[in-house]
């Protein structure tokens, strides 16, 4: 399997994948944006939707994940949505789907009600700082 062609390539870039080599049967493919295919992921901390603190390294090397940086007024977001969740529904036994909300023109509490309204199958938290993105190098959302 190859993960490009689980995603078209414009939006492989987007948002960043860390896949263990079992995952990806291919070598990886140069990117514009986000960390070093293959590099260790940084270990950062983001906020739960309850306000808790939560450090992304609780994760980082034990499982494959699929971090997606997102906003609730993102167009490109909505619409890759419906493929992220089908992707999730054939893979989230693999690989961890984690969502990550920027801190841009959205609260905490607005992501905390469109996540009520829309209840997602994985992890959601909230880059109050816009540290996770700046680590990932994320250019904010899909």
């Amino acid at each position: 399997m190859n993960l490009p062609t689980l995603f078209p390539s414009s939006k492989l870039s987007l948002f960043a994948v860390l896949a263990a080599v079992s995952l990806v049967s291919a070598p990886a493919m140069a990117q514009d944006l986000g960390i070093e295919v293959g590099a260790q992921a940084p270990s950062v901390t983001v906020q739960s939707l309850d306000g808790k603190q939560v450090d992304l390294a609780r994760y980082i090397g034990k499982t494959p994940m699929l971090i997606e940086f997102w906003a609730t007024w993102c167009p490109n977001c909505r619409e890759l949505m419906p493929t992220l969740l089908d992707v999730e529904k054939k893979y989230g036994k693999r690989v961890k789907f984690v969502a990550i909300a920027v801190a841009i023109n959205q609260s905490p509490e607005r992501v905390r009600r469109w996540v009520a309204a829309n209840p997602l199958p994985h992890d959601t938290y909230y880059d109050v700082e816009g540290k996770a993105a700046g680590a990932f190098d994320a250019p904010a959302t899909s």
